[in-house]
């Protein structure tokens, strides 16, 4: 989603800017835009595509300045065009705004009727417009801004500069992230910290409200007009490792990186076969009364919360429900006693899991019921994380990819993790089940080491996928989740219509579509499903369907006509799941490559979902 950067410094901050907006180039945009303050005027420069455009655009203006904010566009109101890219400008104040103004049409209609005239089809014009307007009664920039932030509804992050302030950032957080970078003898806002990585790893974290004044030399912040703390914390420099290195895109990368990703998020938890006495120490008394568990996510991590249901179900006896955020939040779901309401996120910032986390919470306190809330991410210092009970994180390191791949798989594999801690407090995880299954997690990143080891089978396979249009992907038990994440990894990068289905369910309508020319993806681990499953492929090449069986190396199957088969490793039944995401990421990766479509960065998409 929409990325800002901006800063006041002593030196010209245009490079900075410009490299800024690359490092958020991952979170998905459409256009790219810079204004700088430079000796009382407004220099600003804005292009359709990729920030290179911009970039050439500002090199041959020779643009400078020591105070600036920038901005990737990812269009919600108005088409791609450059008069709807930001900055935009009111007069003498530039603005850029991640997020969404929910009353911008009766704001716009107020404004026009003082004269103001609109350039763009934007919901942003409007606080430009809005802070040039209290200016004309207060010379003070950071009075105005605060005047105007009551009259804005929805979820927003705003960089505000004005050319009679030329050593003033303002900065307004409210439902979007937005993190302050710490420097000396400058300082800088960006939406993703990984954008300032290069140039200061001390960071400030906004929360909910918060207006704040930069200047060179000081960083004061202010809800609802009083003096605030907000403490600077310094980040380990691992956290900056996100370059491609040896491999042509970052999901190649990153699905290479799933052993290490794994076994870092399960050294947090393990001592040899048992769980370390110190993980989720702090959450023990609420797991202990937990009658019943509720996870809410969006997309990748929804089907990690699905896999999950069936290890909270079968493995502790404990009954789990799981939601799409964007639904739960507004069907006024009954809020239960003693339940442990778990968010997965990446980011810890998707807006609705993040919405439907507080709208929780506020219905549990009106109702005096007693709930924990639990957040499972990729980043330590994202909202979700400040806003719940508990938390448990991911140890993937920087995803850069829109398409997730080992956010995904540290997800279950963290999820087992809290499965395992939740029954060894309530006593429903039997000793042998414990024992396997931490076994089996050391076991794991070996296990996805060998199924890499299959990466040019998949190749040869992806060239059969060419030319498609459709696909379906089945699997039963906690394979039907990674059907559905299969489809959902090759639609958003390779543009084929993908669906994933429960085997079972062939008979109940997908069987209609199946004909010649429909490749059908089978995920078949050697477990208690396989006789059935088989039966299922039976009723697929009995249609005509062609099959691509990822399936165990002992479960029996084997090449024929119509029939092409990748053998993945035996492993862990329970585990399962987190081995064969592997097959299916890199079946759609190869197919996006040979389909020449842009793989980190797909159409439309954006990595961290800020707005609805």
């Amino acid at each position: 989603m929409c990325g800002i950067v901006g800063g006041v410094a002593e030196r010209s901050i245009t490079n900075i800017l410009i490299e800024g907006l690359k490092r958020l180039e991952y979170r998905g945009y459409d256009s790219a835009g810079v204004a700088l303050v430079d000796r009382g005027q407004i220099l600003r420069e804005r292009r359709v595509g990729k920030v290179a455009n911009l970039e050439q655009a500002v090199t041959e203006a020779d643009i400078i300045g020591s105070l600036g904010i920038a901005h990737t566009r990812w269009a919600t109101h108005g088409k791609p065009t450059e008069n709807n890219a930001h900055p935009h400008i009111s007069g003498d104040v530039a603005v850029v705004h991640n997020g969404i103004i929910e009353n911008y049409q009766e704001l716009k209609e107020q404004l026009q009727a003082l004269g103001y005239v609109f350039t763009s089809q934007t919901d942003t014009e409007v606080v430009a417009h809005l802070v040039h307007e209290a200016l004309k009664t207060t010379p003070d920039l950071l009075k105005a801004v605060e005047s105007i932030v009551p009259q804005l509804k929805g979820a927003y992050a705003l960089g505000i500069v004005h050319t009679a302030h030329p050593d003033e950032l303002i900065t307004v957080r409210e439902g979007s992230p937005l993190v302050i970078g710490v420097g000396i003898g400058e300082n800088f806002i960006s939406s993703d910290q990984l954008a300032l990585l290069p140039i200061t790893n001390r960071f400030m974290y906004l929360e909910e409200g918060d207006i704040a004044r930069l200047t060179r030399d000081s960083i004061e912040v202010f809800v609802n007009g009083q003096l605030v703390e907000r403490p600077v914390k310094e980040l380990d420099a691992a956290v900056s490792n996100a370059s491609k290195g040896e491999y042509k895109h970052y999901m190649l990368k990153e699905i290479y990186e799933q052993p290490e990703a794994i076994q870092q998020t399960i050294s947090q938890a393990l001592n040899g076969n048992a769980l370390r006495d110190d993980f989720l120490k702090s959450a023990e008394a609420d797991f202990n009364t937990i009658q019943q568990v509720q996870i809410i996510a969006c997309g990748t991590s929804y089907h990690a919360g699905m896999i999950a249901k069936y290890w909270f179900e079968q493995l502790i006896d404990l009954p789990c429900q799981v939601e799409i955020a964007s639904e739960f939040r507004y069907r006024s779901p009954v809020i239960v006693g003693n339940t442990l309401y778990v968010c997965i996120s990446q980011s810890g910032e998707t807006a609705d899991t993040l919405a439907a986390l507080r709208d929780t919470q506020k219905r549990a306190a009106a109702k005096n019921l007693t709930i924990s809330t639990m957040t499972i991410c990729n980043v330590a210092t994202s909202s979700m994380v400040r806003e719940t009970d508990h938390h448990l994180l991911t140890l993937a390191g920087p995803e850069i990819g829109v398409a997730s791949t080992k956010a995904f798989t540290t997800q279950l594999a963290a999820l087992m993790l809290l499965i395992l801690k939740v029954g060894q407090i309530k006593q429903t995880l039997s000793a042998e089940n414990l024992a396997e299954i931490t076994t089996a997690l050391w076991h794991t990143p070996k296990v996805i080491l060998d199924t890499l080891q299959g990466d040019k089978a998949i190749l040869r396979l992806s060239e059969l996928f060419k030319e498609k249009q459709h696909c379906l992907f089945l699997g039963r038990g906690t394979e039907f989740p990674i059907a559905l994440e299969g489809a959902l990894k090759l639609k958003e990068i390779s543009y084929i219509h993908a669906e994933g289905y429960a085997a079972g369910e062939l008979k109940h309508g997908p069987l209609a579509l199946v004909d010649n020319d429909m490749p059908v993806v089978i995920l078949a681990p050697n477990d208690d499903m396989l006789d059935k499953l088989k039966s299922n492929m039976e009723e697929v090449q009995a249609r005509g369907g062609e099959l691509f069986v990822f399936a165990d190396e002992n479960s029996g199957i084997s090449e024929k006509d119509r029939q092409h088969v990748v053998h993945i490793p035996t492993t862990n039944n329970w585990l399962a799941p987190i081995v064969y995401s592997i097959p299916v990421q890199l079946l759609s990766y190869h197919v996006a490559v040979l389909r020449g479509t842009d793989v980190d960065q797909p159409r439309n998409l954006a990595k961290s979902v800020t707005v609805e």
